[in-house]
């Protein structure tokens, strides 16, 4: 899966639906996925779409299996005294990190959501995560170019998190970067997930949340060894 409510993508591939000349039907996997490096709008949607599907193939071949996520918020455990950073807002988790008694601050990229909330404020300086000892962020950063320039200012943050749906990529380069975990969807049920998209319905029953966790991953090369 890949996310595509950046720029036009959504709009392009709805119009593009069905149409041979967007070069999908018939074409190679590896080629399609480095659309991901080079290719604008849409098209590197599809890429990292690819990319995030070849990662599942060799994970399946290389009979590697991640754990069940066990919550919605990278197992980061808040608790008070904690200094959570959230790299885009993720309204249905705040409330589970301020109750919690954890400060919490967003960091956006849209001017019209900062401003202080009930007991967290959003901001668009990204500086201000330089002090959070833990962070949680959307997997939308690895579309959008900004994730290099997120992990920067976060170099004391024990735990850093990549969380989202299309959040299914090789993680070893996360891992080198200082991500702790990567958290995204596998469809378990392929034709009862395609069934709920076409019908404009819920797939989650179709579908479960996992955790690659960086001190638990055996790496790419020992997975190539098992295919």
């Amino acid at each position: 899966m890949s996310y595509v409510l950046l720029d036009a993508s959504t709009k392009n591939l709805v119009a593009k639906a069905g149409d041979p000349g967007i070069g999908l039907e018939g074409a190679d996997a590896l080629a399609v996925a480095r659309w991901f490096t080079g290719a604008p709008g849409a098209r590197r949607a599809l890429g990292f779409a690819a990319v995030n599907a070849l990662t599942r193939c060799l994970f399946d071949r290389a009979g590697y299996l991640p754990g069940a996520s066990p919550d919605s918020i990278g197992m980061l455990d808040p608790v008070a005294g904690d200094h959570i950073g959230m790299i885009g807002l993720f309204p249905p988790l705040v409330d589970s990190i301020v109750q919690a008694g954890a400060k919490l601050t967003v960091v956006e990229l849209r001017a019209d959501l900062a401003g202080e909330r009930a007991g967290y404020c959003v901001t668009l300086d990204r500086n201000e995560l330089a002090t959070c000892n833990k962070v949680i962020a959307t997997s939308t950063m690895l579309l959008n170019d900004s994730l290099e320039a997120m992990l920067s200012v976060c170099s004391t943050a024990r735990s850093f998190a990549v969380i989202g749906p299309g959040a299914g990529c090789l993680p070893d380069p996360l891992f080198a970067r200082g991500v702790t975990l990567v958290g995204g969807t596998w469809i378990a049920e392929r034709e009862a997930f395609l069934t709920a998209l076409a019908a404009g319905e819920s797939w989650t029953a179709a579908a479960r949340k996992v955790a690659i966790l960086r001190a638990d991953y055996p790496g790419f090369d020992a997975l190539l060894e098992r295919v």
